[in-house]
């Protein structure tokens, strides 16, 4: 069989970003934060409140466990700023996640239309062989966030995107729908047309002017305040936000115990392995 030089290029470009990606996650780990201990905030209340039109994502996150369509309270008013401006922009902001607890979080790293997703890029990435188990959990590190530390979700700091025309209903097209893992993810993949590459950039201008960051890896995910936000502007402070455990009732957060330890372990990564490869094996 002749090689696919454009098969070869997209691997060459992905095996590129999973490993910068890698390396901004260990620059991430070793970054300070000191917990503010601020509380969260409903991103539809307050939408409602301020007459911002937003819609919310309806499926599930993993098993039987609802979205949770918070942030911490100072973000809330960002978002809804952002809300605002693409209403003006004639738009409709689309929130598919936000805070996830570690639970949660834990749960999606398992869950098996994701973990299959991840698995397929790292065999395909691997010339179609299994790699590894330690190369599986190096790439989910960077695809899942199988750590607290950096997934910024679990601070309530980060928030997954879409957008929608308020016209007709259409989906700002970005080249693929959320939840996208393959070489067209990374927010500037040479891969997308022309014109999805730019509707990635106006989404991103809207979300930055309200002080988000755009994870570079990922073309819906946005964060601001925690260590992440803090490196990619560039900023020596440490960071406000931490992995915490949010109680609904008080709205009190208490900080993550072990920030650093994986939520997933190895043994746990060869199970959803093997798991993975029986399903595989069963759709053929």
């Amino acid at each position: 069989m002749t090689p696919n030089p454009d098969d070869a290029a997209r691997r060459a470009y992905w095996a590129e970003q999973m490993e910068l990606g890698y390396e901004l996650v260990q620059r991430t780990l070793t970054f300070e934060v000191r917990e503010c201990g601020e509380g969260f905030a409903s991103i539809p209340d307050a939408a409602a409140a301020a007459g911002v039109e937003m819609l919310f994502s309806q499926s599930k996150i993993a098993g039987g466990l609802d979205r949770v369509f918070f942030l911490r309270e100072r973000l809330v008013r960002d978002v809804v700023a952002v809300g605002r401006a693409m209403n003006e922009r004639g738009w409709i902001l689309k929130i598919e996640d936000a805070y996830r607890s570690l639970e949660m979080q834990g749960q999606l790293v398992r869950k098996p239309e994701v973990f299959d997703a991840v698995l397929r890029k790292c065999v395909w990435e691997n010339g179609g062989v299994l790699p590894p188990v330690e190369f599986v959990a190096r790439r989910a590190l960077v695809m899942v966030a199988n750590v607290p530390k950096i997934g910024t979700h679990m601070s309530g700091s980060a928030i997954d995107v879409s957008a929608f025309r308020r016209d007709d209903g259409t989906e700002v097209w970005r080249g693929n729908a959320y939840l996208e893992m393959s070489e067209r993810t990374p927010m500037r993949s040479p891969f997308i047309a022309p014109e999805d590459l730019r509707n990635r950039l106006e989404i991103t201008a809207l979300l930055e002017a309200q002080g988000f960051i755009h994870f570079p890896f990922e073309f819906w995910h946005f964060n601001q305040g925690d260590a992440l936000g803090h490196l990619v502007r560039d900023l020596p402070a440490p960071a406000r936000y931490g992995a915490v455990h949010w109680d609904a009732k008080s709205n009190r957060v208490t900080p993550c115990e072990n920030p650093l330890t994986p939520l997933n372990p190895l043994d746990a990564f060869e199970r959803e392995i093997t798991a993975a490869m029986q399903r595989a094996a069963a759709r053929q």
